[in-house]
């Protein structure tokens, strides 16, 4: 999941595109670049790093001017990560550059023939043979720039979001997606590129974002041209104003952008069910469910789809539908899912979870699912995003911008929307009487102020993970809807402190994981005063033992 900024306009590109990979460093962080065009000359930096160790190094160089350039932050997929193999990347005439986030999958059999035909490589990586291909058919065809990546792209397996330009050609960027987002922000005789819309907010409110098989030529001086890659069909512009804000994309006085997600969460969820949770009346309301209720009430069952944490979420959402709603629920990897023969039917709802509204196998399942006939529901959190589009129906979770890697309010904001669907059916179906439904609704009220309360443990948090920080494995268990919580809990724990954990319904714990226990292996239980307590504590005595 790399990250990419472009800048092509009357300002200074250079501090634009740092500040807009700087935001972009959670996207990935093992190396970072920038190529700024000055003078007819094209000044590269690029190194192994964070962002802050790429700003020393262009620093240094002296090489910042420039009204036209394009930044990268690399999580390395081809090629190990090093200053070599880091973006931007040249073709062998040095004309082109290009920046790529994504995988192409025929690479290699498209470097063999470029090789054959005298080309030279200098990385390891598949954007470089992207760019020379792009080279050898805008020179054999004798085509421009944005044709020659249209033929190009049509070549290619695997998915992208690129930017390139030539440097003959200095008032222009060409721009195209495949299953990786790209954003175009437009401004006053200036444009914008990056994977989302962080880094130009602070300049324009206004941006395109491109559908799967476009690209855009994008011209000083001139409207924004959009082609089908496929067909070469002209496609128009949806230019949508942003509804972000500069204030939700800063840190906020917190040491991490995660930290303060956390800290957001009774806000987030708040905003999630503000205007949907009618206690005082008894009711739950969401349009996208208000709308299609019949496809819900007469599914045969409920098939979500989704990847990591949003996985996770899907797990306790099907406890909560089982449980509330009694409508049948299977959950899947997304990324399973897309590659396996599904049984999928018309009768079916298929639920797609995203945070970002992008992720490449969720989306790919969505259309799957479409093309079986099955009406797809999307939960989501970015307003205009990919999945947002594509789905018949949805629900956004209003969490805001979450910038942290690791997800957490989308978590809880996930959670809380899907429980809202699951109550609205429960309703409709009639399974809770009045008093009953008041009493869960009223509850459900209180949520935030639980979290903040929660949130308050803060130094016996600090204490107890002082205690543990030299761990190398941990343990999670919990039972019931709790067991997808000791599954989110140890993908945590790996992703932020690269501990090794793992996730266990309690009562499985003598099937294995037990043998793994001693007195250097942490456990962690999630014990809560209902659902099946009483056998939590009896799983907790035999690991004491």
């Amino acid at each position: 999941m790399c990250g990419i900024v472009g800048y092509i306009g009357h300002r200074e590109a250079y501090p634009i595109i740092l500040k807009g990979l700087q935001r972009l460093e959670y996207r990935g962080y093992d190396s970072a670049g920038v190529a700024l065009y000055h003078d007819g000359k094209i000044n590269v930096s690029k190194t192994k790093g964070k962002v802050d160790d790429l700003r020393k190094k262009v620093e240094s160089s002296g090489n910042m001017e420039g009204h036209l350039g394009l930044g990268h932050t690399r999580w390395a997929t081809h090629g190990v990560p090093n200053d070599t193999n880091s973006h931007p990347h040249y073709s062998n005439s040095g004309d082109l550059v290009i920046i790529h986030n994504g995988i192409i999958e025929n690479y290699e059999s498209i470097k063999k023939a470029l090789i054959a035909r005298g080309y030279v490589f200098h990385t390891d990586t598949d954007t470089e043979v992207l760019v020379n291909l792009i080279e050898e058919v805008r020179d054999k065809e004798e085509v421009k720039l944005g044709k020659a990546v249209q033929i190009a792209l049509n070549q290619v397996v695997g998915a992208y979001a690129i930017a390139v330009f030539d440097k003959n050609k200095p008032d222009e960027i060409v721009v195209a997606k495949l299953g990786s987002p790209l954003a175009i922000g437009i401004g006053e005789n200036e444009y914008f590129v990056a994977s989302d819309a962080s880094p130009f907010i602070e300049y324009t409110n206004n941006a395109v974002y491109l559908e799967d098989e476009e690209m855009a030529i994008i011209r000083l001086g001139k409207e924004i041209k959009l082609r089908k890659i496929k067909d070469d069909a002209i496609a128009y512009p949806n230019i949508l104003e942003l509804q972000l804000n500069l204030e939700e994309i800063e840190k906020g006085g917190y040491e991490h952008f995660m930290l303060k997600e956390i800290y957001e969460q009774p806000r987030a969820i708040l905003d999630t069910y503000r205007g949907r949770l009618l206690a005082d009346k008894g009711l739950v309301k969401m349009a996208g469910i208000d709308q299609n209720l019949e496809k819900f009430l007469n599914a045969n069952r409920i098939i979500i789809v989704a990847c990591g944490t949003s996985w996770h979420a899907g797990l306790v959402a099907e406890y909560i539908f089982e449980d509330l709603a009694r409508i049948p629920v299977e959950v899947e990897y997304a990324s399973e899912f897309r590659y396996r023969n599904p049984v999928i039917t018309e009768n079916d709802v298929l639920i797609a979870i995203s945070q970002s509204g992008e992720t490449a196998d969720t989306l790919a399942a969505i259309k799957l699912a479409k093309e079986k006939g099955a009406f797809v529901f999307g939960v989501c959190n970015v307003v205009g995003s990919s999945i947002a589009r594509e789905t018949h129906a949805g629900a956004y979770t209003h969490a805001g911008p979450e910038i942290g890697v690791a997800s957490t309010k989308a978590f809880t904001t996930q959670i809380t929307v899907l429980t809202l669907l699951a109550l609205k059916l429960a309703s409709e179906k009639g399974i809770f009487s009045a008093s009953q439904f008041h009493e869960i609704l009223a509850e459900l009220e209180n949520i935030p102020g639980k979290v903040e309360e929660a949130l308050k443990s803060n130094n016996l948090v600090a204490h107890i993970a002082d205690i543990y920080k030299d761990s190398t494995n941990c343990l999670y268990l919990g039972r019931g809807y709790n067991f997808p919580v000791a599954l989110e809990g140890a993908l945590k724990l790996k992703e932020i402190s690269y501990i090794h954990a793992e996730g266990y319904p309690a009562a499985e714990m003598k099937h294995g994981p037990i043998a793994l226990i001693d007195e250097q292996m942490p456990v962690v239980v999630i014990a809560t005063k209902k659902g099946h307590y009483e056998k939590v504590v009896s799983n907790i005595q035999e690991i004491n033992s």
